[in-house]
């Protein structure tokens, strides 16, 4: 039983070029998707009131 060892380096960068095209795409489906979800923006306006003792004076 004889080991072949393959030497192309054609494969393999095609194989890459393949994979990083599927990374590629997925990531742009789920930002696809996620842009068509309609979050709801609040309601209620937010207000939080700080002591003026915390603030510093600088001059």
């Amino acid at each position: 039983m004889q080991f072949i060892k393959k030497t192309s380096s054609r494969t393999n960068i095609l194989g890459l070029i393949i994979k990083l095209a599927l990374v590629f795409i997925i990531i742009l489906g789920i930002v696809f998707l996620l842009n068509q979800i309609d979050f709801p923006a609040p309601k209620k306006e937010i207000e939080k009131i700080i002591p003026n003792e915390k603030f510093k004076i600088i001059k």
